[in-house]
């Protein structure tokens, strides 16, 4: 990982010509509702008919300009000379809200996975250096844990380091099963029960100087117990018991480990990172199973489906490969970006939908039921903090971060009652 480039660009001087607008006397006023945008108003608020430029023709500068971020030069015109765009025409989510009151933000241009839905209406996102927490039923949104001053834990437990933090620089965030961790540029860890007060635990996995905390996932173990792994750019995962907070385990790799996802039946993980092979590790003794071979750049991204066969992984090549365990020879699917990197996938928890973001201006939606060949595109502007779906698949947040149109956008499921037709 190179914490020193940044890839793409805001957007926000493209109507450098207009002046500065007067604050809104309400916030939610420059939110957009599904019905305003029907009636033509557009889902992020840019006022693209008094601004010098059309949406097409920025649409077309953007896909003309954007520079994806590589670390292995020209990975992304291979791969595009490789695989071909999967046809459009989806139409799975539809647009339902977008709020300017939530301002997504991200530290590392490399770590998109900021925003968590833990319900169909309610949604954690990183907001400079504060997790936020908004309520699409509400309207309301409110400060769960603010990491700008000091951080400390009120519990204690073996291992907590009780001095607690200052200032810490968030990389990545996951809010599951009622715990929200946060994991810091400097190797910290930071446990917060979301029905209590306070922060419960603090650790700091690693004295490297290399400790940047690429990833967390919460979820529950063999035993059902609720357990945290965290990814780390030490080369290393580490799996933690988050009732005792104890180290479970921990596996070293021979490069920086970018992300990591545990099969349903918890015996597999998928290890991605600074390399462009990927790996199928035991989750019981870490050792590596199988060795998936086909992208040409570093990996961010990965996700399982819930059939416990096939998973996903994202890279920076522009492209998301689908494989399926039970022949790894080849990729079940290779699914082209329009811009740049495959940042974050999530399946839906029924499996019939795979929705992956790229660094900026989009996330695509695949029908897994069609074998990948079909999907939605989402058309939006700004760089993209995280992507969520939650646990009932009936909404679909983004994260957009922007310095004038930063912004939460909400999609919701599509359903067709065809059993309602005879009625009409």
């Amino acid at each position: 990982m190179n914490m020193d480039e940044m890839e793409g660009d805001d957007f926000h001087d493209m109507d450098r010509d207009e002046p500065e607008p007067e604050p809104e006397p309400l916030a939610r006023a420059t939110d957009t509702s599904s019905s305003e945008a029907r009636r033509g108003k557009d889902i992020q608020g840019i006022p693209w008919d008094r601004i010098n430029i059309k949406r097409e023709s920025y649409r077309k500068t953007r896909l003309e300009q954007y520079k994806n971020y590589e670390n292995v030069p020209s990975s992304g015109k291979l791969a595009d000379m490789e695989c071909k765009q999967i046809e459009k025409g989806g139409n799975y989510y539809e647009f339902w809200h977008n709020t300017r009151m939530v301002k997504p933000t991200f530290f590392h241009f490399q770590l998109r996975n900021l925003v968590w839905a833990t319900s169909k209406h309610d949604v954690y996102v990183m907001s400079n250096f504060s997790v936020i927490h908004w309520s699409s039923l509400s309207f309301n949104s409110s400060v769960v844990l603010n990491f700008s001053g000091h951080i400390a834990p009120s519990e204690k437990h073996p291992g907590s380091f009780l001095e607690g933090f200052t200032e810490t620089q968030i990389s990545t965030l996951a809010v599951k099963e009622n715990l929200l961790v946060a994991g810091g540029f400097q190797g910290e860890l930071i446990y917060k029960h979301i029905d209590r007060q306070g922060v419960s635990f603090c650790t700091r996995i690693t004295s490297e100087e290399n400790a940047i905390t690429n990833a967390i996932e919460v979820y529950r173990g063999s035993s059902g117990g609720i357990h945290c792994m965290a990814s780390n750019n030490d080369c290393g995962i580490r799996e933690f018991d988050t009732e005792t907070f104890q180290l479970l385990n921990h596996f070293r790799f021979p490069w920086p480990v970018n992300h990591t996802s545990i099969s349903p039946e918890n015996n597999l993980v998928t290890i991605v990172g600074d390399h462009p092979d990927g790996q199928l590790i035991d989750s019981r003794n870490g050792k590596v199973v199988a060795t998936v071979v086909g992208h040409l750049d570093y990996s961010f991204a990965s996700a399982w489906h819930p059939n416990g066969y096939n998973f996903a992984t994202g890279n920076q090549d522009k492209t998301c490969r689908v494989w399926d365990v039970r022949n790894l020879s080849s990729s079940v699917a290779v699914l082209k970006n329009n811009m740049g990197a495959a940042r974050s996938i999530r399946y839906s928890s029924d499996g019939r939908f795979m929705a992956v973001a790229e660094p900026a201006d989009f996330v695509h939606i695949y029908n897994t039921d069609l074998n990948y060949q079909k999907r939605q595109e989402i058309d939006l502007f700004g760089e993209i903090s995280g992507i969520s779906l939650s646990q009932d698949d009936e909404s679909l947040f983004i994260g957009i971060c922007d310095r004038t149109y930063a912004s939460l956008v909400q999609y919701k499921r599509r359903h067709h009652y065809s059993h309602l037709d005879s009625v009409l």
